[in-house]
């Protein structure tokens, strides 16, 4: 499926996904400190490295202080409830979005997904690692939103099946992009030469932010 006749390039806005409640971080996330930066502001350069204009989708309006902010008044809902806001309010074509806590995600990985969504015009196109799909990064078509809502309100809220659900309701299915194939042929590395077994660490817990960190000083326990 192509949606976008001979691959034609398009607009793309990327969004951070902040809208959780860092109940297991005991406190708010958007603002733990790693590496020198609120991981936040490392999600955000991560999409403006990507070379995609960068914003922040979630509950809590301080966040405006950081980036181009777009309002989940549903946050409740997770991260499907802010994929809907943000879809709801863009103009471009696609929408890369990233979650505010996996901070060891290497740009060339966003930029190359979003460089394949647009050339094959794939409705849905994410990583996988160890041969396991991720649900982020992800690079939406905007034509996905009408499903997408559906199933919010629905009460479907899981991300990667509402992903399946809204490609297949385009004739289509989720493309996803092996990142060990993509370090192999160096089509997409991480700067700090991280396997990508470790691109994709969740920090969700005190214990895994001691693990990221120890991950990025070059110590993959």
């Amino acid at each position: 499926m192509n949606l976008l006749p001979g691959g034609q390039e398009a607009g793309a806005a990327g969004f951070v996904l902040a809208g959780g409640q860092s109940s297991r971080m005991g406190r708010d996330k958007a603002l733990v400190s790693f590496a020198g930066l609120p991981l936040v502001e490392r999600a955000l350069s991560v999409l403006r490295q990507a070379g995609v204009p960068a914003a922040v989708v979630g509950a809590r309006p301080f966040l405006a202080a950081t980036a181009p902010f777009v309002a989940d008044d549903e946050p409740g809902l997770g991260p499907l409830g802010g994929i809907c806001a943000a879809l709801a309010t863009m103009q471009a074509e696609w929408a890369v979005f990233l979650p505010v806590d996996m901070p060891l995600l290497p740009a060339e990985l966003v930029a190359y997904l979003l460089a394949r969504a647009r050339l094959t015009g794939r409705a849905v196109t994410v990583p996988s690692v160890g041969g396991f799909a991720q649900t982020f990064p992800a690079v939406l078509h905007r034509a996905v939103f009408p499903a997408l809502q559906a199933r919010l309100k629905s009460g479907q809220g899981g991300c990667y099946s509402a992903f399946e659900a809204a490609a297949a309701s385009l004739h289509d299915a989720v493309a996803v992009i092996p990142s060990e194939l993509l370090a192999q042929s160096g089509a997409a590395t991480h700067p700090d030469a991280l396997p990508p077994a470790i691109w994709f660490l969740n920090v969700n817990r005190p214990a895994d932010l001691r693990r990221a960190e120890a991950c990025f000083a070059g110590h993959f326990a």
